[in-house]
């Protein structure tokens, strides 16, 4: 039952994760190619920003990045969307729109961060 409800929702996360040389960039770009339920990612190399979107329980994806990368991954924002019958074809364009403005809010919250460490 829970697999069911787990193709109803599509999660969108914005995570933290430290790149200071391509080695790790590859490390963490081969991590996310791996995982079967990530849809698609961004990673931004000078922001150490990380952004993933598909069918995925965020706690269970920062897991497996940590323990694939040995990398610290912070989680800044979790974004779910439910999806309706109605709403299938209206998917793609609100996913992009509402990842774009993500990134963007994002942006003072990673400088805070930042800043703290």
């Amino acid at each position: 039952m829970s697999a069911g409800f787990m193709t109803e929702r599509i999660c969108c996360m914005v995570m933290r994760i430290n790149i200071d040389c391509n080695g790790c960039y590859r490390k963490v770009r081969r991590a996310l190619l791996d995982m079967k339920e990530l849809e698609t990612h961004l990673i931004e190399k000078k922001q150490c920003r990380v952004s993933v979107c598909g069918r995925f329980v965020p706690r269970d994806v920062a897991i497996k990045i940590r323990k694939k990368t040995n990398r610290r991954v912070e989680i800044l924002e979790i974004q779910e969307f439910s999806i309706n019958d109605e709403q299938t074809h209206e998917e793609k364009p609100l996913m992009i729109t509402s990842n774009t403005w993500n990134l963007e809010s994002n942006q003072t919250h990673i400088e805070t961060c930042v800043a703290c460490i």
